[in-house]
């Protein structure tokens, strides 16, 4: 206990000011479980979800002790055995929301087993593009935090902490460097964040919100465009850069902090301006062929690896833009019909994500 309070000093960690932000709270939990009995839709999405859960007890966790997928090429085995090892994050989410619903004690020691297993084994080696994979290990925690063991919570909190100041502290977001800039820091931002409100770090907090602030000015531009798109000429980079920054503006939202998506740097650039700029193209008004003008090495190596999609000239389709609707609904409730038109059909994200947005202050 001595040396997770050492932990809790230097990482800024105070539990638990913040009830959950980062996923469902006790009041939209219930909200959850009242849709469920009622709505024949959403009560077969969640007999599905739960059918999966179930099968989720019986699994072994597959922890990795690094995570690497940025930079290869599809069919690398690094990233393969990456890839496998990420399947662990959705059943430990599946069992905490299925604790949360049920209060089944069986869901919560499964969940904590996979949770357990990956802060004991995993080191992050602060690269965003690989830790923006543990959304839902966050989520996870967040969901479940109250309800565990002293000495398990200190297991997970410190390599989540861990996590975010291996972030923080990367040589990748040195100034000068790329990785500093463009969608890399955006999806370092949103680690950070996530876990900061997670786990009550004031001092990631602030550290998130300061860096926000100077991404979004840096980024995007005034005209909607950002930087990743000027460098890569693919909307799918534009959406890669949007969907951290929106995800984490709705956290800092819920914990009642600025509106970070109608925020205008001095440069005026916003969120805000970045969706409704690619609006005519999620709508299918504008086209663009991927790739063609891009900067990017990597970009033409994934076309030469046949990986679908990353052909120059591909043509951008409006359901790679989904990732942003169904979270910049949340702030514009007009995006509700482009929403459905580009729904793959009903899903527990989905709900979760309505039952959110229906909490907004």
């Amino acid at each position: 206990m001595r040396i997770f309070a050492l932990i809790c000093l230097f990482t800024g960690i105070n539990f638990v000011a913040y009830s959950q932000t980062v996923s469902l709270n006790a009041k939209e939990i219930k909200k959850l479980k009242a849709w469920i009995k009622q709505d024949a839709a959403a009560k077969n999405t969640y007999a599905q979800f739960e059918q999966d859960g179930v099968k989720y007890l019986n699994e072994a966790p597959n922890p990795l002790d690094t995570i690497r997928t940025e930079g290869l090429l599809k069919g690398n085995p690094k990233k393969i055995k990456t890839w496998l090892g990420f399947k662990d994050m959705d059943k430990m989410y599946t069992l905490a929301l299925l604790y949360r619903l049920t209060g089944d004690q069986k869901y919560l020691d499964k969940s904590t087993s996979f949770l357990l297993s990956w802060a004991k084994i995993n080191r992050p080696n602060g690269n965003p593009i690989d830790d923006t994979n543990v959304d839902k290990a966050v989520e996870a925690y967040d969901l479940i935090k109250d309800n565990l063991a002293v000495k398990d919570s200190e297991v997970i909190t410190k390599w989540l902490a861990e996590t975010a100041w291996a972030e923080v502290n990367s040589v990748r977001m040195k100034p000068g460097r790329a990785t500093a800039i463009n969608n890399w820091n955006a999806h370092r931002l949103k680690v950070v964040g996530e876990i900061a409100y997670a786990i009550d770090s004031r001092e990631l907090i602030q550290w998130t919100i300061d860096n926000l602030k100077s991404h979004i000015n840096i980024n995007l531009y005034a005209d909607g465009t950002s930087l990743d798109f000027k460098e890569r000429d693919a909307m799918h980079y534009h959406i890669y850069d949007l969907q951290p920054m929106l995800k984490l503006a709705i956290i800092i939202d819920r914990a009642k902090g600025s509106n970070f998506y109608t925020y205008e740097s001095p440069k005026g650039a916003s969120i805000k301006k970045s969706v409704e700029w690619l609006l005519p193209y999620m709508e299918g008004k504008k086209q663009h062929e991927e790739y063609v003008h891009t900067t990017v090495q990597f970009d033409r190596d994934r076309a030469k690896n046949n990986e679908p999609g990353f052909a120059a000239g591909t043509m951008f389709e409006p359901k790679m833009a989904l990732p942003v609707v169904e979270l910049s609904v949340y702030f514009n409730a007009s995006q509700k019909k482009l929403l459905q038109e580009l729904s793959n059909g009903e899903s527990m994200q989905s709900l979760t994500n309505q039952i959110q947005r229906e909490s907004i202050r």
